[in-house]
C-alpha cells in the first residue's frame, strides 16, 4: 500500500493565519495585502492609545484566576483552550512584571467546584512561570466556581496594604458556575474590600459575569469581554498589564486612597563571593546578591520584600518603569518624505533603530511620493516623529 503523501506546506503569506476560511481577497486580488492591512491595523491600535495623564495604581496586588474545568478541553482555540491559556499566561506574567516591576502577582485555579492555589503572591516572575509549566501535565476537570474563587482571592488580598490596588483577573471558559452559596453576598464583600474584578470569557457572555465586573468597577461595563479568537484573547490579556485608573466612589474610599509616603530601600550589590552563602529570601546557597539597606539581610534578587524587616527593596530602574504609566509618552505620527529630508532623521530618537533610506527628491515627484508612502505604510516602514 502506498504511503500517504506529505501535507503541503504553507506559503509565506499564509503562515500568520490559522483559519484559511477567514482569508479574503484584497481589491487588487492579492491575499498578502489583506494580511499586511491587518498587521498595520494592529499597529495603529497600539500607537493611537490614550496618553491622558491619570492617577493610576502603580503598586498593584493582582490575582489571576484560571479556569481549569472540563470546558477548557475544547479545541476551538488551538491546540486547546487549556494549553493556549497556559502559554498566554506565561507571556502575561513576563509582560506584567516588565511593566509593573514593584507589583505583586498570585495565581489561582478553578476546578471540580473548588478554588485551588497555583502560586502565592510574589514579585518574582519565575515562581509563577514554574507553577504554570506544571499545569501543562494536568487535565482540566469538573466545573468552575466563581464564588469560591472570589472568596479565596478576598482572603489572599485582605492583608495587602491600602496604598496598592486590589485586582482579580478571571479567565473563564465555561458557561456556568457551580457555587455553594449566594454569590451576590460575595460580590458585596468584594465591593466593601475595594477589589476590582475583570473577566475574560472564552465562550459567550454570562449575565453574572457582567454583574460582577460592573458592580466592582463603579458601574463600568468595560471590564468584561469575550475573546473572539486567539489574537483578540492575547490582546485583552496584555491590556491588563497597564495599571488601572484610580476611582474614588465615596468619602471612605477617598481617605483610603489618599497619597501617602511609602518607605523603600535601595540595597547595595554584593561582590561575587568566594564561598556561597544562604540568602534570607529562599534559604538557598548563592554567590552574590543584595544587602538590605536597613538590616543588611541578603536577598538574591530584586524587587523583593526583605524577610528580616519587611522593607520593600527595589532599584531606581524599577521606579522609572512604573512611573512612565503616570505620564505616558505622546503618540507618534508619520511624516512625509519631504519633512524627513528636512529633519535629516536617520534613526529613532527613542530606541536608535535606523530608518529606511530616504528616496531622492526626483523619485517622489509627480505623485510618486504618495504611492511610495502608501507602500511604506503597508510594510509598516517609514520615518515618524512625536506629535
Amino acid at each position: 500500500m502506498a504511503s500517504r503523501p506529505k501535507e503541503r506546506g504553507q506559503a509565506r503569506w499564509e503562515e500568520s493565519v490559522n483559519r484559511n476560511w477567514e482569508l479574503q481577497e484584497a481589491p487588487d486580488g492579492s491575499i498578502e495585502g489583506v494580511l499586511g492591512g491587518l498587521e498595520e491595523a494592529d499597529k495603529r491600535k497600539r500607537l493611537l492609545k490614550d496618553t491622558t495623564p491619570l492617577q493610576r495604581g502603580i503598586i498593584r496586588h493582582t490575582l489571576l484566576v484560571l479556569d481549569l474545568s472540563t470546558a477548557m478541553n475544547e479545541k476551538d482555540q488551538r491546540p486547546t483552550r487549556h494549553l493556549l491559556t497556559i502559554n498566554y499566561t506565561i507571556m502575561f506574567v513576563r509582560e506584567f512584571f516588565e511593566q509593573n516591576p514593584i507589583s505583586q502577582l498570585g495565581i489561582l485555579g478553578m476546578r471540580e467546584g473548588l478554588a485551588i492555589r497555583v502560586s502565592d503572591m510574589s514579585g518574582n516572575p519565575n515562581d509563577h512561570i514554574n507553577a504554570l509549566k506544571q499545569l501543562r501535565g494536568t487535565e482540566p476537570k469538573g466545573n468552575p466556581s466563581l464564588q469560591n474563587a472570589l472568596d479565596m482571592a478576598r482572603a489572599a488580598l485582605y492583608h495587602t496594604p491600602s496604598h496598592g490596588t486590589r485586582e482579580v483577573v478571571i479567565i473563564l471558559g465555561a458557561l456556568l458556575t457551580s457555587d455553594p452559596g449566594d454569590i451576590h453576598s460575595t460580590i458585596k464583600a468584594c465591593i466593601k474590600d475595594r477589589i476590582r474584578v475583570r473577566i475574560i470569557g472564552l465562550a459567550a457572555q454570562m449575565h453574572i459575569c457582567a454583574e460582577i465586573c460592573r458592580k466592582t468597577n463603579n458601574n463600568s461595563s468595560d471590564y468584561y469581554n469575550v475573546a473572539v479568537d486567539e489574537v483578540d484573547y492575547r490582546q485583552q490579556l496584555m491590556e491588563i498589564t497597564t495599571p488601572p485608573v484610580l476611582r474614588a466612589t465615596d468619602e471612605a474610599a477617598q481617605k483610603a486612597s489618599q497619597a501617602a509616603l511609602l518607605m523603600m530601600g535601595f540595597p547595595s550589590r554584593m561582590k561575587m563571593e568566594e564561598k556561597p552563602t544562604l540568602c534570607a529570601c529562599h534559604g538557598e546557597l548563592t554567590r552574590g546578591g543584595y544587602l538590605c539597606s536597613r538590616c543588611k539581610a541578603k536577598v538574591c534578587g530584586l524587587p523583593a520584600t526583605c524577610p528580616g524587616c519587611d522593607l520593600t527593596l527595589i532599584l531606581s530602574t524599577h521606579l522609572a518603569r512604573s512611573y512612565h504609566h503616570l505620564f505616558p509618552l505622546q503618540n507618534w505620527a508619520e511624516v512625509s518624505w519631504d519633512r524627513a529630508r528636512r529633519k535629516c532623521s536617520v534613526q529613532c530618537f527613542g530606541c536608535l533603530s535606523p530608518f529606511p533610506a530616504i528616496p531622492a527628491p526626483h523619485e517622489t515627484a509627480n505623485g510618486a511620493e504618495h504611492d511610495q508612502a502608501s507602500a511604506k505604510t503597508k510594510r509598516a516602514e517609514g520615518a515618524s516623529e512625536s506629535s
